[in-house]
């Protein structure tokens, strides 16, 4: 519960800086323009954001015949979470790592990526893909997906307004110009920087969630921290090179090289406490 009213505010922070910086470029004509761009943004992740990030990690679809260890493992994780049978994809990459997407669970995929499946044990992988199934589950890809495209055109607008602010453009009376530039300038800035914050919040929200969520569904939340554990140190060793910013949420550990170091800018929770809360799971054991 009080992680849904998080994750309400925190999307409702993002409606009103969007809100808040179509006011600033354009009046209440702003405002609507802001409204109607998110709307369409929203439409098109909804439905096709999916498509796009499969593509974009060259992800290959696979049947059971084409890996029948791997596909059984998902359809065994999707039965005893009472979930449709997603579909699986192999992502031809040797950075260990793997993530969710799909609108909701019925119409979703798991994705793994072939330097994953080398590393981890079958108890570990295991734990890892029942980590993504709970992301379908609690409809993080969703929620996730609108919170990167609120933040996206949060910073278009933050762009556009730089411009209005420099050359006298935006809401404002021409006694009061200079203070106009000052602020729209200032907006121009803060708001793109505090989207970029509130979407990295929401992501590391669900992480935890999936985190609890994916230990219950495998039934051993050890198997799943000894897994992140792993996977935190190859990651960094192994960087996926064609990851970008805007999809790095997606996935159980951050792709991108030295993530670790920028936690405030990170948009996965420290591993230590994610091991740790998975300990807790299981009686205080360690890994």
């Amino acid at each position: 519960m009080m992680n849904t009213l998080k994750i309400t505010f925190f999307l409702t922070c993002l409606t009103l800086l969007m809100v808040a910086m179509g006011n600033a470029i354009g009046g209440q004509g702003g405002m609507v323009i802001a409204l109607l761009l998110a709307g369409g943004m929203n439409f098109f992740s909804y439905w096709y954001s999916d498509k796009i990030v499969l593509k974009m990690y060259k992800a290959k679809e696979v049947s059971e015949n084409e890996s029948p260890t791997f596909y059984r493992m998902v359809k065994g994780l999707a039965e005893r979470a009472g979930m449709p049978m997603p579909k699986v994809y192999i992502i031809p990459s040797e950075s260990p790592n793997a993530f969710a997407t799909g609108r909701n669970p019925q119409n979703a995929a798991v994705a793994a990526t072939e330097g994953i499946m080398r590393i981890l044990s079958a108890e570990e992988l295991e734990g890892v893909m029942a980590h993504e199934l709970a992301h379908v589950q609690n409809r993080d890809t969703l929620i996730s997906t609108i919170a990167a495209t609120f933040a996206g055109a949060i910073a278009m607008l933050g762009n556009m307004l730089q411009w209005a602010a420099i050359f006298g453009g935006g809401n404002s009376d021409d006694e009061e110009g200079g203070g106009s530039m000052l602020g729209g300038l200032a907006m121009a800035f803060i708001a793109p920087m505090a989207a970029m914050l509130i979407q990295m919040a929401v992501s590391r929200s669900r992480e935890y969630l999936a985190d609890a969520s994916g230990a219950k569904i495998c039934g051993n939340p050890l198997a799943l921290a000894s897994a992140l554990n792993k996977l935190q140190l190859a990651s960094q060793r192994v960087p996926m090179n064609e990851a970008t910013p805007a999809t790095s949420h997606m996935f159980i550990v951050n792709p991108l090289k030295g993530a670790s170091l920028a936690k405030l800018f990170s948009t996965h929770p420290p591993m230590e406490e994610r091991i740790a809360r998975l300990q807790a799971m299981s009686g205080g054991r360690s890994v």
